[in-house]
């Protein structure tokens, strides 16, 4: 099975206290061309730091200290947002539950197959590349906004509130010329083609202004 390619390699971090399991699951994960980072421990995790690039994590569900699910509501407190695929040997209902209410894309029960934990992590890993892509949009747009001046975003939020180029002279008190300029100056450092664009900017950059950040 071969995982779709990316200019940045895609990543598989790996925390179990069990260290054959880990190497089996290193090796696996590397037959199909991931960059794999394994840890005993979710500090030994914590103090690697995240790796660049888009990532899953495989998490196991008892581990030495801090367990895999309390690990998984420290890191939703974090607002670090890594898919994870729990794997353990002791699961229960209640368990499974608990992890798929935290957010968990798949909660697997070993001895599993192979196959289901590499479709897991596909589908992490995909998860979190659109994730990644959308955060970086969000950042260009707001790059984009942060570089208008004071009386551009003014017209701006005119325009996105639906007023006429002289409906916006009379309000800010100035002349429908002036209007024109700073509208042509705003679409152009927005990059937006046309004004139902710049709508949509708008939505996106209060959305983004508005989401937690990881």
């Amino acid at each position: 099975m071969n995982l779709p390619s990316d200019e940045v390699p895609a990543n598989v971090i790996v925390i179990d206290d069990d260290h054959a399991v880990r190497d089996a699951l290193g090796r696996l994960l590397r037959s199909v061309g991931l960059r794999v980072h394994l840890y005993g421990s979710a500090p030994e995790f914590l103090n690697a730091g995240p790796p660049d690039g888009p990532a899953c994590l495989v998490l196991d569900v008892r581990l030495p200290g801090q367990s895999g699910l309390d690990f998984q509501r420290e890191l939703a407190n974090s607002d670090v947002r890594l898919p994870i695929i729990f794997i353990t040997g002791h699961g229960d209902i209640a368990m499974s539950v608990q992890a798929m209410k935290g957010g968990a894309i798949e909660f697997l029960t070993k001895p599993f197959r192979e196959q289901d934990l590499l479709d897991a992590v596909q589908s992490g890993i995909e998860r979190d590349r659109r994730r990644r892509e959308k955060d970086e949009a969000a950042a260009q747009f707001i790059a984009r906004y942060d570089s208008l001046t004071p009386r551009e975003r003014e017209v701006m939020a005119a325009i996105v509130a639906g007023r006429l180029n002289k409906q916006i002279a009379g309000d800010l008190g100035l002349s429908e010329v002036t209007v024109k300029l700073h509208r042509g100056n705003l679409m152009r450092k927005m990059a937006a083609a046309s004004v139902a664009e710049l709508v949509r900017m708008a939505e996106r950059l209060k959305a983004s202004r508005e989401a937690p950040r990881a």
